[in-house]
């Protein structure tokens, strides 16, 4: 318990809500991602890939991808560049003390990342984490070369960028609407520098499955609490028809 206090409070400190300078509106996650396992599969996918890395999902064993309808072999054969174990959990081998010289600080476990971002009045964990992962773009100002319109000089580069290409971010001068005498800038856009491999509708579905595969990380038996859910409903519903009826029926002679 207290390994995964500390995780959350180094996924606030790393991947803050949208680091409170940015007023970003969160855009709203699809959440019909969460109930289609094609989707949850391209996610996993894109989780090792991209995220495993640097990131660890050290409370997610490999052998638990099986929930989301794949086989052991397509585990192994697939998704395993770690560890040759599918009861292992989700390590990386990264040095925490290059990761600090490197970033600024060692990259978060993202097991439970999605979880941790909620904020309220602003979204969930995975409207934030979509937000994110589809705000980059260059600024040759910070020493990554990237930044992040929901998480103003993130220090995590951008590493999806051959996906998405690489892109400008272009912003306007307006005045305060809480004091007149003063100008913020407000973003008005992108601008494409180079493409990527896929288009911009093709980025933010493969985005939404990767934060779908998060969100599902975050909680495994969420759908299947779901599912449940809706039975014990028409359950209590059914009982307490009868219970009415039997009430009713109990009381019927009685002055």
């Amino acid at each position: 318990m207290k390994k995964l206090i500390a995780l959350l409070l180094a996924g606030f400190a790393l991947l803050g809500p949208a680091r409170a300078a940015s007023d970003v509106a969160w855009d709203r996650f699809p959440v019909e991602k969460m109930t289609d396992l094609a989707s949850l599969q391209n996610g996993a996918r894109l989780f090792v890939n991209y995220c495993l890395n640097c990131h660890s999902a050290a409370f997610m064993r490999y052998n638990r991808l099986r929930d989301i309808g794949l086989t052991e072999d397509q585990i192994a054969d697939n998704l395993m560049f770690a560890t040759d174990r599918v009861g292992e959990t989700m390590k990386v081998a990264l040095d925490p003390r290059q990761a600090k010289e490197w970033f600024g600080g060692v990259p978060p476990d993202l097991t439970v990342i999605a979880r941790s971002r909620a904020v309220a009045g602003k979204g969930s964990g995975a409207d934030y984490l979509y937000t994110y992962l589809r705000g980059y773009y260059r600024d040759d100002a910070t020493p990554t070369g990237w930044n992040n319109l929901a998480y103003p000089n993130v220090g995590m580069p951008h590493v999806m960028w051959e996906l998405q290409g690489q892109r400008r971010a272009r912003f306007v001068e307006e005045k305060d609407a809480h004091d007149p005498s003063k100008t913020v800038l407000r973003q008005a856009g992108f601008e494409q520098i180079t493409p990527g491999t896929l288009n911009s509708l093709e980025f933010d579905d493969a985005v939404a499955d990767l934060v779908a595969y998060l969100q599902w990380m975050g909680e495994p038996a969420q759908n299947d609490r779901a599912r449940i859910g809706v039975w014990v409903l028409l359950f209590l519903a059914v009982f307490t028809f009868f219970a009415w009826r039997l009430n009713a029926a109990y009381w019927k002679d009685v002055k």
